[in-house]
């Protein structure tokens, strides 16, 4: 199996394809068989530039801040259910009387 890198586009590129598709001499497949692009990308950013003009295309790895948001969150919830499953074995650890008849 080829081992193929992802190619990642800046918004502004991703604007101007979906820009030149828009023209009236120039089809989707023309554009994305022109620039390299996979079968599909100008309608995917397109219809992501439709749904939110602003906040589309906020970064390389970087989500909008209300998802930013929620992941942070979900991380959090994530980590204090592990400490609680932690303090819950250590109270059942420490809650038995110790037992008798150690050898000392």
């Amino acid at each position: 199996m080829a081992n193929k890198r992802r190619r990642t586009y800046d918004a502004e590129f991703k604007r101007q394809a979906v820009e030149l598709a828009d023209s009236p001499d120039r089809n989707d497949d023309e554009v994305e068989r022109d620039l390299g692009l996979y079968d599909g990308a100008i309608r995917t950013w397109r219809r992501a530039i439709a749904q939110n003009a602003e906040t589309t295309f906020p970064g390389h790895g970087h989500l909008p801040a209300p998802e930013e948001e929620l992941r942070r969150l979900r991380r959090e919830v994530q980590i204090l259910q592990q400490e609680r499953e932690i303090l819950k074995k250590a109270v059942a650890i420490f809650s038995h009387p110790p037992k008798s008849g150690i050898d000392s």
